[in-house]
């Protein structure tokens, strides 16, 4: 029949490895196994870990770059971009860290590796801004999470 159209008549462009993960990187909201990638793409790690190296390459002069943390990539934006990016985040870096941070920051590096509830459960109250004020300025880093409920 005329106007109508065949499923099979539409096929999307395909894009190079690099683009894919590029692209799944770019919306991955956390650090991503290499085999994780790897599964998804049906390709190798050994594939993967090449297209990264290709990518953070490429990303020199750029604001992007593709961080390592463990088995698990990520795609961050780059350190010379700081100031920047914290301006239209609205981020202000000042000097004083406040007193519940400066505690949070005690018992992170007294207990490390410490959870979240963790730190809860020592200061008895929530941590979430805190922890989010001592994660933008880089006085800590979220390694990745327990492999158990709660």
């Amino acid at each position: 029949m005329e106007g109508q159209k065949n499923d099979t008549d539409h096929t999307e462009p395909t894009l190079s490895l690099q683009a894919q993960i590029e692209s799944l990187l770019f919306v991955a909201t956390e650090p991503v196994p290499l085999a994780r990638l790897a599964d998804v793409l049906e390709v190798k790690i050994d594939q993967v870990e090449q297209v990264l190296l290709i990518l953070n390459h490429e990303y020199r002069e750029r604001g992007m770059r593709i961080q390592r943390k463990g088995k698990r990539v990520q795609m961050v934006t780059a350190p010379e971009a700081s100031d920047v990016v914290r301006r239209l985040l609205g981020l202000e870096l000042t000097g004083k860290l406040s007193p519940a941070a400066l505690e949070t920051l005690a018992i992170v590096a007294y207990r490390q590796p410490v959870t979240r509830a963790q730190i809860e459960a020592i200061r008895g109250v929530s941590s979430d801004s805190v922890l989010r004020t001592l994660l933008n300025r880089g006085l800590v880093e979220e390694l990745g999470r327990l492999d158990q409920a709660g």
